[in-house]
């Protein structure tokens, strides 16, 4: 017991600790899976796994677990209801599954149920088998959350006009405090399981005042938009789905919808996803924008007008472990109009090397800034955007050759776009020795990173290279 380390940690923040961890591939195909982990005081970490070993910690699945540290060790039990996950059951069904077990004081010694090679890049693929999901239920399943706002704002208003304050000297206002009328603001979040592996989200005026605040980050003198991960519960059901290379699809878009729905799920070798809102946050505009004189001409044809945006995904599975799938997207505003869509693929060509790619073109009728005239033009943009990656991973050696890219006048207006006609080339190279428990030198690993960045007329703009040597005892 007292080599046992163990926290009262936060959600998802228990790695520091001993751990036990579950993986469940609910639907065996080897591409998706449930990550559970659990350390000694029972604290939960849970994310999905993609193929490609991409861990999404933002999903937060309703389950129970509680640990217990003894003389021997210690205990952990959990409980995961169905209803929390996606699968599929019944005759001659089967899940994937690994159970891992990671001790700290052992210089975070791994054991695994199923024997999991370095030679084999894929996790879920090594993994072992549930079976007697006959007596599975299917049943459906419907969740109701409403919500009712009760709100009252006050603010002081002016009593005089602009224009006499500027033409008598020394006039001030004092103005007056103004309560407006009581607003009551309901609100529904619904979840309707159609079956165990699809699912319909509806969204009638929701309410995200719950939601967990984002981390804390310096916004100021930021030369590039800043990422934030989504949090609120509506748009996290099958967010994967909508996960690509290119970063088209970010819900954080769609700031604050009136109506909004969403259909995810996968059918046989086929993964889909469709996502429909009409958000009234780019008109809604506050009640001192309003009055203000200056302002008003500029936003009035905006004033209480809905975006509407528009996402669909499409996946199918191709052989053993590879993929083609499809995203194409909508963003529709007064004078701001953008389509994009595209193709994107993952091929495994060995056990130790994959290939995936994506390329999407997009058209655009809004702003454009023109650096020649140092101001805004209306017009059509047209441009493409491209991301692909390489990657070898072996028992000690790998590598990974990738590189993405936007042109000039690409615009993804419902995706996270950083940065635009620029194009990034990065290799990645390592080498790890094989472990060692009892030597001085447990094990080495050296690495080399190198990045590049350059327009798309060729001129540079930025490199770095980094190599380290890393060494445990």
């Amino acid at each position: 017991p007292g080599k046992v380390r163990a926290t009262v940690a936060k959600r998802d923040a228990v790695f520091d600790d001993d751990w036990i961890g579950v993986i469940l591939d609910t639907f065996n195909d080897k591409r998706r899976a449930y990550q559970f982990f659990f350390n000694p005081l029972g604290v939960q970490a849970d994310a999905v796994r993609t193929e490609d070993g991409n861990e999404d910690f933002s999903v937060d699945v309703v389950l129970e677990s509680k640990g217990v540290v003894g003389e021997n060790g210690y205990t952990v039990e959990a409980a995961i209801p169905f209803k929390s996950l996606r699968y599929e059951a019944g005759r001659g069904k089967l899940w994937g599954l690994h159970i891992i077990r990671v001790a700290q004081s052992y210089n975070g010694e791994q054991s695994s149920w199923m024997p999991i090679s370095r030679e084999d890049s894929s996790a879920l693929g090594q993994a072992g088998h549930i079976t007697g999901l006959e007596g599975v239920s299917t049943e459906r399943t419907l969740e109701l959350i409403p919500s009712l706002t009760v709100s009252e704002t006050g603010r002081r208003v002016r009593t005089m006009s602009q224009s006499l304050i500027q033409s008598t000297p020394g006039m001030t206002d004092a103005g007056r405090f103004v309560n407006s009328p009581f607003e009551i603001d309901p609100g529904l979040t619904a979840k309707f399981g159609l079956t165990p592996t699809i699912t319909l989200d509806l969204a009638l005026n929701p309410d995200f005042a719950q939601v967990e605040a984002d981390s804390t980050v310096v916004t100021a003198n930021q030369r590039f938009p800043i990422f934030f991960e989504e949090k609120r519960p509506f748009f996290l059901e099958g967010i994967d789905i909508f996960r690509t290379q290119v970063a088209a699809v970010n819900t954080r878009t769609i700031v604050d919808p009136d109506i909004a729905v969403k259909l995810t799920g996968k059918r046989g070798r086929n993964s889909f996803g469709l996502m429909l809102a009409s958000d009234n946050a780019p008109g809604n505009y506050s009640q001192d924008e309003r009055d203000d004189p200056e302002i008003r001409p500029d936003i009035e044809r905006f004033l209480d007008k809905n975006s509407y945006v528009g996402v669909l995904r499409l996946k199918r599975d191709v052989g053993v472990e590879n993929s083609i799938g499809l995203l194409a997207t909508t963003y529709n505003f007064i004078a701001k109009h953008n389509h994009v869509g595209g193709f994107d693929g993952r091929f495994r060509f060995s056990k130790k090397t994959t290939f995936q790619a994506q390329v999407l073109g997009s058209t655009a009728r809004q702003n454009f800034f023109d650096s020649d005239d140092d101001r805004d033009i209306y017009r059509t943009g047209n441009g493409v955007a491209y991301a692909f990656s390489l990657d070898h991973s072996g028992r000690n050696f790998g590598y990974e050759y990738s590189g993405f890219g936007r042109s000039r006048y690409f615009r993804a207006d419902v995706g996270f776009n950083r940065r635009f006609n620029s194009n990034n080339q990065s290799l990645f190279m390592r080498y790890k020795s094989d472990d060692q428990p009892k030597a001085k030198i447990v094990w080495w690993r050296v690495f080399n990173f190198f990045n590049g960045n350059f327009d798309w007329q060729g001129r540079s703009q930025g490199f770095q290279n980094n190599t380290r040597l890393n060494l445990s005892l």
